[in-house]
């Protein structure tokens, strides 16, 4: 652990050191910038997040994974993931008081920050599936991850890397994964009312390409 927090420079220890509860961490998070990927998609470590002050989803959580492990916990990331027409969401575990929690980057009011109230990551990942729809109300969650330790990366320097780290979602999506629901549940599925649809609108950064256009129908909130 100190051989890990020694790597960092002096102004990035100085975050890391006070960042002392996942609620101080998910408030951070919070305020990052959104990484909208503006000329190419990015991957991020987290000396490089910290250095830009955005994230986009996987950017957010690898960064508070590896701020939990500096205080004491495990750096891990479940990945949630959405049938072909939608975006996967990554989040950053935690246990607490015996429960499961996650710290989640996110540009909407939904898909974010869960309490650790949850006994087993299914109720977790659970929790997060009727928010988790399309602009035009398809709900599309269906499978979960097994929890995923970064540590199987320190050898190639994840937190500390001058270079993105696109092995991280990389592995995340060959590792084992658990079905949410049936063929026949997903059949008998309805949409999300359209209030709901309007609060997943909301977005905390406003996108300056988007200039005032409302979001594509055809898919979600990009998380």
């Amino acid at each position: 652990m100190a051989a890990m927090a020694n790597r960092f420079f002096d102004g990035e220890a100085r975050i890391i050191r006070r960042l002392t509860t996942p609620r101080k961490i998910q408030d951070f998070i919070n305020g990052l910038e959104m990484n909208f990927d503006y000329d190419e998609d990015t991957c991020q470590s987290p000396r490089q997040v910290l250095k830009s002050g955005m994230a986009h989803c996987v950017e957010g959580a690898i960064l508070a994974a590896a701020i939990l492990r500096h205080h004491g916990h495990r750096p891990l990331l479940l990945d949630l993931e959405a049938t072909d027409r939608d975006y996967d969401h990554v989040v950053a575990l935690f246990r607490q008081h015996g429960c499961w929690g996650a710290i989640s980057k996110t540009n909407h009011a939904v898909l974010r920050y869960r309490e650790p109230i949850y006994r087993t990551l299914r109720e977790l990942a659970l929790s997060y599936f009727h928010e988790y729809f399309l602009h035009c109300g398809r709900k599309t969650l269906r499978r979960y991850s097994a929890p995923f330790n970064l540590r199987a990366f320190d050898a190639r320097n994840w937190v500390t890397s001058e270079e993105e780290v696109w092995f991280i979602p990389e592995r995340l999506t060959e590792i084992r994964h658990y079905p949410i629901l049936s063929r026949r549940q997903i059949a008998t599925l309805r949409r999300a009312d359209a209030i709901e649809i309007a609060a997943g609108r909301l977005t905390e950064f406003p996108d300056p390409r988007a200039r005032g256009a409302a979001p594509p129908a055809s898919r979600g909130s990009g998380h």
